[in-house]
């Protein structure tokens, strides 16, 4: 996919958790997420920091509190941002969705696979479904394996033994015993979503990858 691709496919992801948010009821909203230690409600805050980012001078004030932890910094400013109420983060949502803003060191591709993720990190443990688009989980899968620092989920370490294969998209990678799945479920596995991701996966593999 070109970078005007994935610019299409994050404006329709955003317009697409709007509308699943905007259903949501006030207990959803508070549900953990996928992200440990983080609700519903601070995934999607922490999406909206890519085409709204925080003023310079609270991004000051989080990374001092964070003593420059960029996990903590992360939570922290997620967590900020999740103060708005619900209307107000799916309004930012809907405002934002055809920003092309981002921060330094990150890519169209990159906003594209990290909206995909945490689509389902929102949509999973509300057992909601919410598929990944085919063509980008794939662009998105291969942009998580070839993944560097500082972004890096170590996927070619945990899974160079493997075989991965997507049953709805045209994408496979590795050598080995197979796992295969949905293309979302491939990209939970790759960043590191293994508990989430293996009720969704079949193959020799699973095995070894669950007792591993």
């Amino acid at each position: 996919m070109d970078a005007e691709e994935r610019w299409q496919v994050v404006v329709e992801q955003r317009l697409a958790l709007a509308d699943l948010l905007a259903g949501l009821s006030e207990a959803a909203w508070e549900q953990p997420s996928l992200c440990v230690g983080w609700r519903v409600r601070d995934v999607a805050a922490h999406v909206t920091l890519i085409p709204i980012p925080p003023s310079p001078s609270s991004l000051l004030v989080d990374f001092a509190k964070a003593r420059g932890n960029y996990a903590r910094f992360n939570t922290t400013a997620s967590q900020r941002r999740a103060a708005r109420t619900p209307v107000q983060i799916v309004q930012d949502f809907r405002t934002s969705a055809e920003s092309r803003s981002v921060p330094r060191l990150v890519s169209p591709a990159n906003v594209m696979w990290d909206i995909l993720v945490h689509a389902q990190d929102i949509a999973i443990p509300l057992g909601i479904d919410f598929p990944s688009p085919p063509d980008a989980g794939a662009d998105a899968a291969t942009r998580i394996w070839d993944l560097r620092w500082p972004f890096s989920f170590g996927a070619k370490r945990r899974l160079g033994r493997f075989k991965l294969t997507a049953a709805d998209a045209n994408w496979t990678i590795g050598t080995g015993p197979e796992i295969a799945g949905p293309i979302s479920a491939i990209l939970l596995l790759l960043t590191g979503r293994t508990e989430a991701a293996t009720p969704l996966l079949t193959g020799d593999g699973l095995r070894s990858l669950t007792t591993s």
